[in-house]
């Protein structure tokens, strides 16, 4: 193995390995999870109920693990396998150790599905040379191991084949190899797309600078250089993402490309994290540029630039130096000439200078100023642009307001945030440009591409701790391209099921992350995230807060996203994405999707003179400017648009690039390649499990198994399957031949698979995930038995062998000792000494030996006899044939030398003959034009009535369709009805209108009668009433709940106004106490008044000093002012003189270029002219500069001057101010206290009314509670009617049933298993009761916790009153007490020690809180739970009764079927025979005209035999001695029988051309007949297909139908749920209120006790949770059990329906394979017959010369015969065609017929049930009007409250306005004595107000205990009605109805209440 084989084939010599076989066969090893390694090996040991006893097999421990978090592990046979696809045991533990394994043995690429999985190596691997490319080229996937050539040359493959566009989509995180792996993939096209053309393409395609091929590896350094980063993740990190389009021509040569970039993080270009680069071009630049190029582009070192924040950060193993080189060549390269680069590293510097530009804040105010412009001057030097313009553009732009332009001066915050937004924008319109370049650079070829490959490499789904703007964007884009994934997977899964003929159940899952797409991008109906965004975009006052509110107003329902739960939560919102749940902080989201940048800087760039930043810039119309975000604009009507509606925010742009994006992706062929980091440390050969699992769930990977384990993932070839698991099933398959597909499906049947876990394909075997590893565990206990039988037997046979060899051992040892023995005994005997001596001497033994001999020698010469006499046979027989062959040979030779004669005269012969054979086929050919057009008129005859027969079926299915889109109609016009009730007080006169129409309609239709398809359609729109009524019901009971909740805020609303007149009473007596002391303040005042007289004499006379020198400077300032415009008319005038020259030299600019012939002379005039104009913009600039500093030092001095005016202005003002305070403050008091009283009063009425109000509402409950029981006893006598109709229609329908036998068996086998549901969901109800129980035990639990923290909630309120009272108590004390610093230090001791007690009960509470919402969590899954398995339940019960129905319309249909194709069969079997005989009688014809022509040529030769006799008698020579007479004899005679031969002869050939005539006619027939045949048949199969299309058509609508009710139902019992769920809650949280506040007064003096308390129960919260914890698992355990039995029937279900098609089309495929087999019959009998005809005419030919004239009489006898069947097969046909017109005819009257039971049926419905209908809408009027009675009360109530807070904030402004006006009273200091005197007086009439107002106070707070008494009683009520619902006492419709008039009347008041407020154009 070389090294790239390594790393490429790897060793899988462990999948073999008999000992990891056994062990994972014998220990039942599985994955269990582990927190270091993910997940770890272990072996099942003991099973407890619902928790396993596992060892691990690393380091033998023994550890309880619960059974669902346990995972199977795939047999050794799988491991280190290529494509994860094929693992038995899909699961994340066999995925994640997969991908471990392969990466520790060097193998990287890894596939799974359609995804190809790259771990990053952080290492060189040999497998990227030219040999791998040329290895991969033309290969296919499954030929090669897994790899990025593979993918490439398959995708480069199917372009050149298909013709179709391909896509490669590289994703994954940072630093995983997106851009390294796209590096490869275009060095493999360039490699495999580019050869050697001919000369003259070669000059077409050579371009400036090198071929294209190499322009385009060459891209990508650039692209490098300007666009990636060193992160901490990844060195050398793409911070953008692009889609690189390589375009080829039509001979899959490379013609262009094309590259669009998405997300360019130019944000780095500004600042960077710690130990990161900004982009590569700035280090490379500032290390790698010349001293040339340094002092062009004004650079410096590292440290000086802002924007570089940490300095020169090198990258290990690279040089910048080398880089800046690299990407120079790659430049010219490009083609890019010097112009174009200097402009470009011009502004990569322009960029760096910017962050140089330092501000500071001016002294006085908040204006930012430059102090040092040196970086700006740098700055306007590299982009040509005037510095005090830029200057003056970024400290004081200019801003439309309105039509006009205004400055406004910045401040330091907003400059640097201007510096920045430029610096960005900057750099990233140079990225676009250098991206527009190598486009263009790209596309220079003449040749226009055929086809394309697409690479996008951009970044992975990312989840942070924070996550902003940018990463909702990628994972936006993450969202979009899984659902593309899932598309495709979806698509080619399903084209292999259809492919191997597999019945499947088609699923869209594209659609999953549809919801979540819509949240981010939906336009309206919710509007999305994105339109959120852009809609705030518009406003100027918006916020990021704003935003996050708009979302959760207009998102908080769907289902993907989530409010934050805490507070605390750094997030704003989340959104559940396919990868996780992802939390989102919205700060500056409303800037970056603005993006705004200074209109006047930009306006400067595009003004410049550098060709480069004027191209940049030269879009200026799309730029958001600085007055759109600072809010300048609000107040102008309009201002908000910009630039006639051309402002586009960054979330719109990237939306159309995205969708263009996935438009051209959707219309390629999609590749996708998903990257991984092993590792953050970039380190070789370590692999983080955790790391990569959260990786694989971000890429889709794991997704993308989940699709897989929906269907059948495992596939297995029928010969493997066979060769693998024959074992299993040793006689299922029978001895000899048989076709793969049947012995696969003997053999799944021996197996007793269920037939739900795999299907038999075309080719293959399906299996699902786990069936492959169930098999290979038998598949091993039965070779682990074999083997061991095995050896038994072999063990056995040595045994056995080892024991005989014993014996025989045994016995010889015996003859051995009986032979030494005997030996031993004779050995001294002499007489046997002579015997053993004499006996070889004797002859008597040498016989036998010699009579063997001779034996031998006779047996030898026998063989030889017999072979010469086998030789002599075979000789004589060679002879004989020999002499035979020699007759045969000379017979041969006198026939041909006669023939020879005979061929001269034939020839003359039959040239006569064909002149008259012509001549008869002309007539033939006539006859057959006739004949034709007579059957072209038939058969389009036929085509017409078939054409007739499609035209009824098609009006058939048309009325079909029109009937069920009647139906919908009919729901649409039920849910327009509603709406119309709930608008009944504003069109009464239509509706009655419209139920007049109504009425007379139903009156027509009840004329018809009904039949017994009406019974079943009764049925059906009963149903369909009573979901209805049903939905009414759950409608009103929501709206009862919405109600209940509106009560309940309007109580909170109360309580709320009487903790604000508890406040308003405590501030009464503050007030009480401020009083006494101003009374005191008042005499210390009286003494101060009169020294402040004295004082405001002094500063009157000071004022006038102050006026005196104001005017001085006044007048300085008008004279600086007319110095000023003087300089500014010169600054104008020398501007217009710059203008004029600058004018002159543009003028002389273009005479220069416009003349070609230029002298020298004018070459010194225009050097001259240059000089001279450099010399003026000198001037012009210093000129520029004594003015601005003329003008700074001008503005010094006025500002001085102005801020000692203002010093002395403002001590004046303050002296005269502090007089006037007290007054004011005192007034305002008094007017505060008589505003007070006015809402305490209007309070009062307010809660007398609603104490009414909630009178009257609970005798209307009452009302409508009697009136719901009378409703619920009619509602129970028409179901009582509805039954007994449905048992008839039953009986009826059983009846039907028993008529079908083979339908009734399918029935009883599915009614078998419907018992068996219904058995598992009696045992499913029970565990919910017991479910329900347990909720109830904890929902009882829960709510004591809850009312124990809002105990401690108000406690820590009260605490915190008493800190703020301690607080202001230690300000009095500070005040009063200076000097006393000892008793200061205790208080401060006493103040930090409670302190440290808040502290301490702070994080108590929050610890609870944490325990309340594990609580809250735990319930709320279980609720969910409990939710779901009762939507199941009604799922299983809906899915049994529409299976019932479907299956017997079925029955019905396949009954139809059945007689339909047995009638087809009859008829196919007629024509068959019919063509049968045409065939015979054809083939007696052809061998009748043969025998003719045979007895022609006959009597040819015997005529010519004749004349050669009679030349021979005349010409001999010895008829000389005859007489004359007898040659005249003989000539007479000889004429007689050559006339007689004539005769015969002519009667011969008129016989032959009948039979000839016949034929002929007898093969048009055929052929005729034939044609007619065929097109019956295919008819007939065409419309047999049509029907069975129809059917399938039919069955798919019905479960499109069935799914849909099941989502109603699901969602209308969700949403039920869950509003019961609040109405609870909201009970409690009123129950605990209602304690609170009594128990309120009592908590300070418990609070130690609590302290202690709370820390027991914190502990027993914790016992507490850990068991609910253990249930909430039992109960999640239980519910996957019960989810899977479901599955598991409903799986059943299908696969019974599918059993039962199968059947059938084996059924059709049996017919089908019969009717072919009797064809091919049928066509050897007739080769047969040939055969056999042929050999009997040579049979025939030397007996038929004797016989030829009877042969011609029987011939003419048969040829009668044939004329009289063709007769009578004409007379069947005829017959034949009539019946099918009968057919046609009965068919249309069938079609009138139904048409009619059609019409009867829906007349009948409409009749039965209009009266109901029309007494539950008259009941649904009332109920609503009840409601609208009901919510303009509510209504009212509402605008009661909202009128009081309105003037509770009128009298707030009014009192700031009272403290502001203070100013206003200066003159009254004279007049204080006297209105002292009026203030003890109102002082003292205060007192007796306050008085007052606190006898009023104690009347309306018995007033208020009275309402709440009331409200208490109304609880109570309200509680006890609950319980009885609860407990069933309540009939349930009643229920639904309360409940949906609360629903109806809360739905009214939010619509009427929330009014649109009128939104800021």
């Amino acid at each position: 193995m070389t090294d790239a084989d390594k790393f490429l084939y790897g060793d899988r010599s462990g999948m073999s390995a008999p000992l990891a076989q056994a062990d994972w066969a014998t220990k039942k090893l599985v994955w269990v999870p582990s927190e270091k390694l993910g997940f770890e090996p272990g072996s099942v040991k003991e099973e407890q109920g619902e928790e396993c006893m596992v060892e691990l097999t690393d380091s033998g421990k023994k550890v309880k693990v619960n059974k669902d978090d346990i995972q199977k592990m795939n047999p050794p046979k799988f491991s280190k396998v290529e494509d994860m696809a094929e693992l038995t045991c899909l699961n994340e533990a066999s995925v994640l150790h997969n991908l471990k394994e392969r990466y520790y043995s060097g193998l990287i690429y890894t596939y799974s599905g359609l995804f190809c999985v790259v771990v990053n190596p952080y290492k060189y691997l040999p497998i990227y040379s030219e040999d791998i490319v040329n290895m991969y080229k033309g290969k296919k996937r499954h030929e090669m191991p897994p790899h990025i050539y593979a993918i490439t040359d398959t995708a480069y493959r199917s372009m050149m084949q298909d013709r179709e566009d391909q896509s490669i989509l590289c994703t994954g995180e940072s630093g995983a190899g997106k851009t390294e792996n796209t590096k490869k993939v275009i060095q493999y096209l360039a490699h495999v797309a580019s050869s050697f053309k001919s000369k003259k393409e070669q000059g077409n395609a050579v371009l400036s600078h090198g071929e294209l091929e190499k322009q385009l590896l060459q891209a990508n350094p650039i692209l490098e250089a300007f666009g990636n980063a060193k992160t901490v993740k990844n060195d050398n990190s793409s911070r953008f993402g692009k889609f690189i389009r390589i375009n080829f021509d039509v001979n899959g040569y490379i013609v262009g490309a094309n590259i669009e970039t998405y997300l360019l993080e130019k944000s780095r270009a500004v600042r960077q994290a710690q130990d990161e680069r900004s982009f590569h071009i700035f280090y490379y630049l500032l290390s790698g540029a010349g001293d040339k190029l340094r002092s062009e582009l004004c650079l410096e070192d590292y440290s000086k630039y802002r924007f570089l924040s940490n300095g020169n950060v090198t990258i290990p193993g690279q040089q910048d130096t080398d880089m800046f080189t690299e990407t120079m060549d790659a430049f010219q390269i490009m083609s890019v000439p010097e112009e174009e680069r200097i402009g470009l590293l011009k502004v990569v510097s322009a960029v760096l200078q910017l962050g140089n530009m330092s501000f500071k804040k001016e002294r006085h105010t908040d204006q930012a100023s430059m102090p040092d412009d040196t970086a700006a001057q740098k700055v306007c030097h590299l982009l040509s642009i005037n510095v005090t313009d830029f200057t003056r553009a970024i400290l004081s732009p200019r801003i439309k307001v309105g039509r006009d332009y205004v400055q406004k001066a910045q401040t330091q915050e907003q400059a640097e945030f201007a510096i920045e937004a430029l610096a960005k924008a900057s750099y990233e319109r140079m990225f676009r440009w250098l991206v527009l370049r190598i486009n263009k650079a790209l596309d220079k070829t003449k040749r226009q591409g055929a086809s394309f490959v697409g690479i996008l490499d951009i970044a992975g789904f990312e989840i942070f701790e924070l996550n902003s703007f940018e990463q909702m964007c990628i994972n936006y884009t993450n969202e979009k391209l899984q659902q593309l994934f899932n598309h495709t997977m979806f698509i080619l899964e399903q084209e292999e099921y259809q492919r191997e003929g597999i019945e499947w159940s088609f699923i869209d899952f594209g659609l999953d992350l549809q919801s979540c797409i819509d949240l981010i991008e939906k336009h309206a109906g919710p509007p999305g995230i994105l339109a959120l965004l852009d809609e705030e975009c518009w406003f100027p006052k918006a916020t990021d807060k704003s935003f996050v509110e708009k979302v959760v107003q207009e998102q908080g329902t769907n289902p993907k996203f989530q409010k934050p739960k805490k507070l605390k939560d750094d997030a704003d919102f989340c959104i559940i994405h396919y990868a996780g749940k992802v939390g989102y902080k919205a700060d500056e989201w409303l800037m970056k999707n603005m993006d705004p940048l200074n209109e006047c800087v930009a306006t400067l760039f595009n003004q410049s003179t550098e060709k480069f930043t004027a191209e940049l810039w030269k879009d200026m119309d799309r730029i958001v400017g600085l007055d759109k975000v600072a809010g300048m604009s609000d107040s102008i009507h309009g201002a908000s648009r910009t630039r006639k509606g051309m402002f586009r925010t960054v979330g719109q742009l990237y939306k159309e690039q995205l969708s263009n994006l996935m438009a051209t992706l959707r219309n390629t062929n999609p590749n996708f390649v998903r990257c991984i980091i092993p590792n953050h440390e970039k380190k070789a050969g370590k692999l983080e499990p955790h790391l990569v699992l959260e990786q694989l769930r971000c890429n889709g990977v794991l997704e993308g198994i989940r699709i897989c384990r929906q269907g059948f993932p495992n596939r297995v070839v029928f010969q493997e399957f066979r060769q693998r698991y024959e074992i299993l099933t040793p006689n299922a398959i029978p001895k000899g031949f048989m076709d793969g597909k049947q012995a696969c499906v003997l053999m799944s049947k021996a197996l007793e698979l269920d037939p739900n876990l795999f299907r038999v394909g075309q080719s293959k075997v399906f299996f699902r995930a786990g069936v492959l590893a169930h098999l290979e565990e038998e598949r091993d206990i039965k070779i682990t038995d074999v083997i061991i039988s095995f050896q038994a037997f072999c063990r056995g046979y040595v045994a056995r062998k080892a024991f005989t060899k014993r014996q025989q051992q045994l016995t010889a040892m015996k003859v051995i000792q009986r032979n030494c023995v005997a030996y031993l005994k004779l050995r001294n005997w002499q007489w046997w000494r002579l015997f053993t001596k004499v006996k070889p001497l004797l002859q008597v033994t040498r016989q036998e030996e010699e009579m063997l001999a001779k034996e031998e020698e006779l047996d030898k010469v026998r063989e030889r006899q017999e072979q010469a006499q086998q030789q002599l046979q075979e000789f004589e027989s060679k002879q004989q044939q020999l002499t035979s062959e020699k007759l045969a040979l000379q017979e041969q030779l006198q026939a041909e030398t006669e023939l020879c004669a005979e061929a001269e005269e034939m020839r003359a012969r039959l040239s006569t003959r064909k002149q008259e054979l012509e001549e008869i086929l002309h007539d033939l050919e006539s006859r057959l034009e006739e004949e034709e057009e007579r059957a072209s008129q038939l058969h389009t005859e036929r085509k017409k009535m078939q054409q007739n027969i499609t035209d009824l079926e098609q009006q058939l299915d048309e009325e079909e369709a029109a009937r069920q889109k009647l139906q919908m109609e009919k729901l649409t016009t039920d849910a327009k009805l509603k709406k119309l009730d709930e608008d009944v007080m504003v069109l009464d006169d239509q509706n009655n209108k419209l139920i007049k129409e109504k009425k007379l309609m139903e009156e027509r239709i009840s004329e018809f009668t009904t039949n017994l398809t009406e019974e079943e359609e009764k049925s059906k729109s009963l149903q369909k009433l009573k979901n209805k009524h049903e939905a009414m019901i759950t409608d009103l009971e929501d709206r009862l709940r919405k109600e209940e909740k509106v009560r309940q805020e309007l109580e909170k609303n109360r309580r709320k106004l009487e903790g604000d007149s508890s406040e308003l009473n405590d501030h009464m007596g503050d007030l009480q106490a401020q009083i006494d002391e101003l009374r005191a303040q008042l005499a210390k005042k009286e003494e101060e008044l009169l020294a402040a007289l004295s004082r405001i004499e002094e500063e009157a006379a000071a004022k006038n000093m102050a006026q005196k020198k104001i005017r001085e400077l006044e007048a300085q300032i008008s004279e600086l002012q007319e110095d000023l415009e003087l300089e500014r008319q010169a600054r104008a005038k020398a501007e217009k003189h710059r203008r004029d020259l600058g004018e002159e030299l543009e003028a002389l600019k273009t005479e220069l270029e416009d003349t070609l012939d230029s002298t020298a002379a004018q070459q010194e005039l225009r050097s001259k002219r240059e000089v001279e104009v450099t010399h003026l913009k000198k001037n012009l600039d210093e000129e520029a500069k004594l003015h601005e500093q003329q003008m700074a030092d001008m503005r010094q001095k006025h500002n001085q001057a102005f801020d000692e005016i203002n010093e002395q202005l403002e001590q004046a003002k303050r002296n005269k101010v502090s007089v006037d305070k007290a007054k004011q403050a005192l007034e305002s008091e008094w007017n505060e206290l008589q505003i007070e009283m006015q809402t305490l009063t209007q309070g009062k009425g307010d809660s007398e009314q609603r104490r009414k109000k909630a009178e009257a509402q609970v005798q209307e409950l009452q009302i409508k509670f009697s009136e719901s029981e009378r409703h619920r006893q009619e509602v129970a006598d028409k179901m009582v009617k509805l039954q007994l109709e449905v048992d008839n229609a039953n009986s009826l329908l059983s009846e039907a049933d028993h008529k079908n036998i083979k339908s009734s068996k399918d029935l009883s086998s599915t009614e078998s298993q419907l018992q068996d549901t219904q058995e598992l969901l009696q045992e499913e109800t029970r565990q919910k009761l017991a479910l329900s129980t347990r909720l109830r035990q904890l929902e009882d639990e829960q709510n004591n916790l809850r009312e124990m923290l809002e105990e401690e909630e108000e406690g820590k309120k009260i605490v915190e009153k008493q800190i703020t009272a301690l607080q202001t108590q230690l300000a009095d004390l500070k005040k009063k007490l200076e000097n006393e610093t000892l008793s200061l230090e205790g208080t401060e001791e006493s103040r930090k020690r409670s302190q440290r007690e808040l502290e301490g009960v702070m994080q108590q509470l929050e610890e609870k809180t944490a325990a309340y919402d594990k609580l809250d969590k735990t319930k709320t899954r279980l609720q969910q739970e409990l939710d779901d398995l009762i939507v199941d339940q009604d799922h299983l019960r809906q899915i049994v009764s529409s299976l019932e129905k479907k299956q017997r319309k079925f029955d019905q249909m396949l009954a139809e079927e059945k007689t339909i194709s047995t009638r087809y069969a009859e008829e196919r079997d007629k024509a068959e025979a019919e063509a049968r005989e045409k065939e015979t009688r054809a083939l007696t014809l052809a061998r009748e005209l043969e025998t003719m022509s045979d007895l022609k040529d006959e009597l040819d030769r015997t005529n010519k035999l004749l004349k050669a006799e009679m030349e021979d008698l005349v010409s001999s020579k010895d008829d000389v001695g005859k007489s004359v007479h007898e040659l005249e004899r003989s000539k007479r005679a000889m004429d007689q029988q050559l006339e007689e031969m004539r005769v015969q002869l002519e009667e011969l050939e008129d016989e032959l051309q009948s039979t000839e005539d016949a034929k002929l006619r007898l093969e048009v027939n055929m052929q005729a007949m034939k044609a007619q045949f065929d097109r019956d048949l295919q008819a007939r199969d065409e419309q047999g297909e049509e029907r069975r299309k129809q059917l399938v058509k039919q069955v798919r609508e019905m479960e499109v139908e069935l799914e849909d009710e099941r989502k109603q139902r699901s969602q209308a019992l969700s949403s039920k749920k869950k509003l019961e769920l609040d109405l609870g809650e909201l009970e409690l949280q009123i129950d605990a209120a209602n304690k609170g506040r009594d128990e309120a007064l009592k908590q300070l003096k418990k609070l130690q006790a609590l302290m202690k308390e709370q820390m027991r129960e914190l502990e027993e919260l914790r016992l507490s949770r850990d068991e609910v914890v253990n249930g909430a698992k039992e109960t999640e355990r239980k519910l996957k059990a019960m989810e899977t039995d479901a599955l598991h029937f409903q799986e059943e279900l299908a696969t019974a329906e599918r059993v039962k098609r199968q059947v059938q089309s084996e059924r059709d495929e049996l017919q089908e394979e019969n009717s072919s087999s009797n064809a091919k019959n049928l066509l050897l009998a007739d080769e047969k017959r040939r055969l056999e005809s042929r050999i009997t005419q040579l049979e025939e030919e030397l007996e038929e010369e004797q016989l030829n004239t009877e042969m011609v009489n029987d011939r003419m006898k048969r040829s009668t015969l044939q004329t009289e069947q063709l007769t009578t097969e004409l007379a069947e046909e005829r017959s034949g065609s009539l019946r099918l017109e009968g057919a046609r005819s009965q068919l249309d009257r069938q079609t009138k017929e139904l048409k009619l039971k059609l019409q009867e049926l829906e007349g009948a419905i409409k009749s039965k049930y209009k009266s109901s209908i029309t007494s539950l809408e008259a009941k649904i009027a009332m109920l609503e009007e009840q409601l609208d009675i009901e919510s303009k009360e509510r209504q009212q109530a509402c605008r009661l409250t909202r009128r009081t807070e309105k003037k509770l904030k009128e009298v707030l402004l009014q009192v700031e306005d009272e403290r502001r006006n203070t100013d206003q009273y200066k003159d009254q200091a004279e007049k204080t004595n006297s209105r002292m005197r009026q203030l003890k007086r109102q002082l003292e009439e205060a007192e007796e107000e306050v008085t007052r107002s606190n006898a009023q106070r104690r009347k309306l707070q018995r007033d208020v205990d009275d309402a709440t008494e009331s409200a208490d009683m109304m609880n109570r009520e309200v509680s006890s009605l609950k319980s009885k619902l609860r407990r069933g006492e309540v009939p349930f419709n009643i229920r639904r109805i309360v409940n949906r008039t609360g629903l109806e009347s809360d739905e009214d008041v939010d619509v009427k209440t929330e009014t649109p407020e009128p939104a800021p154009e």
